[in-house]
């Protein structure tokens, strides 16, 4: 058993991320909010399926068992569902067994301005614009894709990242993006010795970070990665930012541009960040994945 002393880790999930709401949000599209009140009144003792973040959200709360100073992960509902027709949701949530009493209905509304209130390091959504605004309120957030059916489970919870504009600042990708690879590889050698300024994943991983630190180390339910398209030189001023940091990832892929998804399956992830939507889609054929829509790479169109 573990004991933390810092804050709670608090991981703020939209209600279409936890569950498959793929029915009701057709009927809303296509018949209005009237209709989709009445369809989710009617349903309401019909359980939600699992949605692409169900299992990431019950591995974090399933940390809880190992700290014996009581519950040290949280997760709140932020949904756009009006509290009447999110009756539905929070009958599945008991269904499941999903500890998550704190909520949010917004009846139509963004649900985001709540993030900062609820103190929450990470918020999860389908809504892209919901996320943009969590992000320019300084917390990590991504949009879920659809997940792969079928992903292989296990009881550790296993995160990955993207470095740059995600975990890292977008400095060095700037210089990427305004004068290419050559000029890139040169300016991260030359600032090797320089850590990179934190992106928006920096404060939740930190709180991943302090998690571990409070637990077994030769039998960690949490595992982290690196998953970065950087290469060597470009990889010294990572391993060095991280140590600057005094934060630790289990893994770190140094791919030189190769395809992240297969490695990503084979590292287990139960889900990815990366700022590239271009990337997310890759991963997504594999594992759940995460578009934080932040940084240059947001900015200039992508290239496929």
């Amino acid at each position: 058993m573990g004991v933390l002393t810092q804050d709670k880790l608090v991981v703020a999930i939209s209600s279409r991320a936890l569950f498959d709401m793929s029915d009701s949000h057709a009927v809303y599209e296509t018949q209005g909010l009237e209709a989709f009140a009445r369809y989710q009144i009617e349903h309401e003792n019909q359980v939600l399926a699992p949605g692409d973040a169900f299992s990431l959200v019950s591995k974090l709360l399933g940390l809880n068992r190992f700290f014996e100073d009581g519950p040290k992960v949280e997760v709140i509902l932020l949904s756009r569902n009006s509290a009447d027709t999110g009756l539905r949701v929070f009958n599945s949530i008991e269904h499941y067994g999903l500890d998550i009493s704190r909520a949010a209905f917004c009846g139509g509304a963004s649900p985001y301005r709540y993030v900062t209130s609820f103190g929450c390091q990470l918020f999860l959504s389908t809504h892209a614009d919901d996320v943009r605004h969590a992000l320019e309120s300084g917390v990590a957030a991504a949009t879920i894709l659809a997940a792969p059916a079928g992903a292989v489970e296990s009881e550790q919870l296993r995160i990955a990242f993207d470095g740059d504009a995600v975990l890292f600042s977008d400095e060095a990708e700037r210089i990427y993006k305004s004068e290419g690879l050559e000029a890139f590889t040169r300016s991260e050698k030359e600032a090797a010795n320089l850590p990179l300024s934190g992106g928006p994943f920096k404060p939740f991983l930190a709180a991943l970070h302090r998690l571990q630190a409070a637990l077994d180390p030769h039998d960690c339910p949490v595992r982290t990665a690196l998953v970065t398209a950087r290469s060597a030189p470009a990889h010294e001023r990572v391993v060095r930012t991280l140590r600057a940091w005094d934060i630790r990832l289990d893994e770190s892929l140094f791919l030189g541009g190769m395809k992240k998804g297969t490695f990503l399956k084979a590292f287990g992830a139960d889900v990815f960040f990366d700022d590239h939507m271009v990337h997310c889609e890759s991963a997504s054929e594999h594992v759940a994945t995460g578009h934080v829509p932040h940084g240059i790479a947001n900015q200039v169109k992508e290239q496929p």
